[in-house]
């Protein structure tokens, strides 16, 4: 029987998963049991190393774990813009809608990080509704002005909403150098 995984070994892996895939690739080799294991930050907030590439947008990381065997969330298919599964997950229990990634992000926000207007124009129209203000602010970090411009027009974000940083949609726009953006948000 293999020694169970140590805590720290876990956290190293998860947050690998945020951004760095040849250490995702090198630990998996050694430790394939990490696919599924999660660390919990806090009480009630478990992540793995998938759910960290889906809640940064880490295309390459979140389809390496899928290939390898992780599990397919309805926040990494929406990250992925995988309509096809969207639907197939919101047909297997509608509830799904309001499900929440890592640290409670919600599937909108993730919607916003696939870049793509038709992920998020179908979620809202399927109902998500919450995290409408953090799908504005990612929307804005990656300079996506028909997203923002959708959000805007078809939903009431909170423009003073703040990041971990404390920075609005705006202000990370303007950081971006996304003038479109920076005009819509103002």
């Amino acid at each position: 029987m293999p020694e169970p995984l140590s805590p720290d070994l876990v956290r190293a892996f998860v947050i690998a998963g945020h951004s760095d895939l040849n250490a995702v690739r090198s630990m998996l080799v050694e430790h394939p049991a990490l696919l599924d294991m999660g660390h919990e930050w806090r009480p009630g907030d478990v992540e793995t190393a998938v759910m960290a590439a889906a809640h940064v947008g880490n295309t390459p990381i979140a389809e390496f774990l899928l290939d390898a065997g992780a599990p397919l969330s309805i926040c990494t298919a929406a990250m992925l813009g995988r309509t096809a599964d969207i639907d197939r997950l919101l047909a297997e229990d509608a509830a799904r809608i309001e499900e929440l990634g890592a640290h409670g992000i919600p599937l909108l926000a993730h919607a916003a990080l696939s870049g793509d207007v038709d992920v998020v124009t179908l979620l809202h129209g399927r109902g998500a509704r919450l995290g409408v203000s953090f799908a504005l602010h990612n929307a804005a970090r990656g300079g996506n002005a028909p997203i923002v411009r959708y959000l805007m027009a078809n939903d009431t974000p909170d423009l003073t909403w703040q990041d971990y940083q404390g920075k609005t949609a705006r202000e990370v726009a303007e950081a971006g150098g996304h003038d479109e953006v920076v005009a819509l948000l103002a």
